[in-house]
């Protein structure tokens, strides 16, 4: 219809006759009544072979002996030589035999059209093919330093396991269950984490927990227990920690793994209390080593407190130390999510202490022991951990409640 390189302007006519003509009639009309009529400046065939003048397009439909039709003149001449040429078009009044009107519908402006259409598209854009979020500089920065995490991994042994880069020079290592999770320890600056990658321990990992210290970091789930139970059988594991409950490694917060690890809980505490395979789940029961500063817990228990005081009681004080406290005192201790004191009692006074605990108690130390209908009120106030001086007739417990002995 018209060249986009070269036009400016499109000048749109309609035409009526009263006849029936073609579009040889009318591009024959056009050119013979304005041959002549601007001067030899504006002549119209001398404008289309410079190419100044685009070719004429003619649109006609037929109806009833009318001839109605647009015709669409393409321009590169400037605006006021366009509007000239197009009023002298509207001096046609014969098509072939018939008799016909001309007259000018509008001059587009090319150029503003085309930026019309753009700033609609760029709209379009913006609202649809944009990806959705952005990218600040904290995450380009973790995207980078990931890159440098993933080739500073290491492949040990035969089976290729996946390694951070001190494993091999430092005195003691963690073993955690995936490549996500040594990847995630590097994220905080742990280096000698080895990925056991599934319950077939390969017999590197064997070799090095001969040789070195060895902790292992395993998610709070079946497979950890299952991992766990065969790392326990072909394994020489000194220490076990736990995640917090509901999480993976490899989602752990670098305080989550740092008091995941302070709290780990010597082998022979949890040894003798992993279920046997097709047996059912019983929770580890343990003792205090009285001279250990390191906080012996069961599965996935609290962690250690950062701050508060009670009875002349140290900052910081462990669970250890909890029990160490209570021990042949007969008194319960009631004790928050950071170990903080916040209640205690008499021991014998236990079952009416709790039908006041509120929604801030995540665990009692008490001296005495406890039994089934004790433990199922426990069990009731969604706590996490007892530790007592025993257990006895204890056939059912609930799932979610750590029991610990008191030594």
């Amino acid at each position: 219809m018209y060249s986009p390189e070269t036009t400016k302007y499109l000048i749109h006519l309609t035409l009526q006759t009263e006849g029936v003509v073609d579009k040889p009639d009318v591009v024959g009309a056009i050119f013979g009544q304005t041959e002549g009529l601007l001067g030899e400046d504006l002549d119209l065939r001398d404008l289309q072979r410079t190419g100044r003048v685009g070719r004429i397009d003619v649109q006609l439909t037929t109806k009833r002996g009318e001839t109605r039709g647009e015709i669409l003149i393409s321009s590169s001449l400037d605006r006021a030589e366009t509007a000239l040429l197009a009023s002298s078009l509207e001096t046609i009044d014969r098509v072939g035999p018939c008799t016909a009107r001309v007259r000018v519908d509008r001059i587009e402006d090319i150029r503003v059209t085309k930026r019309r259409r753009i700033v609609e598209r760029a709209k379009e854009l913006l609202l649809e093919d944009f990806d959705e979020g952005t990218i600040n500089s904290d995450d380009l920065l973790d995207e980078v330093r990931e890159v440098i995490r993933i080739e500073k991994l290491e492949l040990l042994g035969e089976e290729k396991v996946h390694a951070g880069p001190n494993v091999m020079t430092s005195d003691a290592i963690i073993l955690v269950e995936g490549r996500a999770d040594v990847i995630n320890l590097l994220r905080y600056g742990i280096k000698n984490a080895v990925a056991v990658e599934g319950t077939n321990v390969p017999q590197i990992i064997v070799d090095l927990c001969a040789q070195k210290t060895t902790t292992t970091l395993l998610d709070g789930d079946r497979g950890g227990e299952l991992i766990l139970r065969e790392l326990l059988q072909v394994a020489d594991i000194d220490f076990v920690a736990y995640c917090p409950r509901g999480k993976s490694v490899e989602e752990m917060s670098r305080k989550e793994i740092v008091k995941a690890l302070r709290n780990k809980v010597p082998v022979e505490v949890v040894a003798d209390h992993i279920p046997a395979e097709g047996t059912a789940r019983q929770p580890p029961v343990r003792t205090v080593a009285g001279t250990r500063e390191v906080v012996e817990e069961g599965e996935r228990l609290p962690q250690q407190q950062k701050t508060g005081k009670m009875r002349g009681q140290k900052a910081n004080p462990t669970l250890e130390e909890h029990m160490a406290d209570v021990r042949d005192r007969k008194i319960a201790r009631f004790l928050s999510s950071d170990y903080n004191i916040l209640m205690e009692s008499n021991a014998t006074d236990l079952e009416g202490t709790l039908q006041t605990l509120d929604g801030d108690v995540e665990g009692i130390v008490v001296d005495r022991v406890v039994d089934q209908k004790l433990l199922d009120q426990i069990g009731g106030k969604n706590l996490e951990f007892v530790a007592a001086r025993d257990f006895k007739g204890i056939i059912k417990r609930p799932l979610s409640v750590r029991l610990m002995k008191i030594g």
